[in-house]
């Protein structure tokens, strides 16, 4: 089994865009690698077009392994509903290997990691989006296409972040992890204005279909630690899936994060999503899960066309109701003052 004990990622292979030298973090980026001894290759442009091994399933699992350090070219910010108006792109994709996770259709055949050296552009754009929407108050997600976290002690890039979300009087910022590397984050001055939230499963998912990523007592003893720090807190239960003993596993949930953190906790927040997937997701999963068993089965799902043009396979209305049902009781019972975002 994969040390669930590892708070951040070490790549086995970097890749750096030459032009990405011209910014601090990537000459930074750049010297930590070789000081480590990390096979380092500089290149024109960002893309890696042989990864290695001879399925895709061999390959997803080497990608994961790479870290490519390029400049974000892109600085049009894509929306992000329901949980903030725009995306932040910080980095994309994350060491982990969840088996269900919609980046594996997003990032398509590169799944590697990557960093982005120029904060301040991005930063200076996200600045243009809060200006024109003021006196509204704008919010971003972090984590849309990547968990921050994996990369943080390398890059930084998040800490400064958060600090410079700490200035704005019309800007929010929002991330979530399955990481526990959060102590660099612990001393950054922000003033209410990041909500960290934390992805949390039963166990029995966990281990099943989150591979390489913490168990949910370590994700949970370091959301102790963001709340100490009295950020604004959350917890994104995702995805929710129905199975045997999923009542147990999900109250023994509630059970564990309540002894931890306590019941009484004023500006937490829930999101809950179902498990759904479309069937391009389905046939990418079962190349690089050959043996999974999550539930793909398009029988026992209702279809449901998306915003973005394709369809995705829910639970069927019923089931959701006694999710819906299952979930906003126990909140209530658990964690009383706690509000709930969405169920979705």
């Amino acid at each position: 089994m994969a040390n669930r004990t590892k708070h951040f990622f070490i790549p086995e292979k970097v890749f750096i865009e030459k032009a990405a030298l011209d910014y601090p973090l990537g000459e930074i980026l750049f010297r930590k690698f070789t000081q480590k001894n990390i096979p380092v290759k500089l290149m024109n442009s960002i893309r890696v077009q042989t990864l290695p091994g001879k399925t895709s399933a061999q390959k997803y699992r080497q990608a994961k392994k790479i870290l490519a350090v390029s400049v974000r070219k892109t600085l049009t910010f894509a929306t992000c509903k329901p949980s903030a108006h725009y995306q932040l792109p910080l980095s994309t994709s994350c060491p982990g290997g969840c088996e269900y996770c919609y980046l594996q259709t997003t990032l398509g055949k590169q799944p590697y990691l990557k960093a982005y050296v120029n904060l301040e552009e991005i930063l200076e754009k996200t600045q243009k989006y809060i200006d024109d929407n003021a006196p509204r108050v704008t919010v971003f997600e972090a984590s849309a296409t990547s968990d921050p976290v994996a990369l943080e002690s390398w890059t930084g890039s998040l800490f400064k972040t958060i600090e410079y979300f700490g200035k704005q009087k019309y800007g929010r910022l929002r991330m979530v992890t399955k990481f526990t590397g959060i102590d660099p984050l612990l001393k950054a001055v922000h003033h209410n204005n990041t909500r960290i939230r934390f992805s949390l499963n039963t166990e029995t998912i966990i281990k099943k279909y989150e591979k390489r990523t913490p168990s949910l007592e370590q994700r949970i003893k370091a959301a102790k630690k963001v709340m100490e720090a009295d950020y604004p807190m959350g917890f994104i239960v995702a995805p929710i899936f129905l199975y045997p003993h999923w009542e147990e596993d999900y109250l023994n949930m509630f059970k564990s994060l309540q002894k931890h953190i306590g019941k009484q906790n004023k500006n937490l927040s829930f999101e809950f999503i179902t498990h759904r997937f479309t069937k391009r997701a389905k046939n990418i999963i079962k190349e690089r899960f050959p043996e999974t068993t999550l539930d793909m089965y398009e029988k026992n799902r209702t279809f449901k066309w998306g915003q973005f043009g394709y369809g995705k396979y829910l639970y069927l209305p019923d089931d959701r109701k006694v999710l819906e049902s299952f979930f906003y009781e126990n909140i209530k019972k658990f964690f009383p003052e706690a509000e709930v975002e969405y169920f979705i």
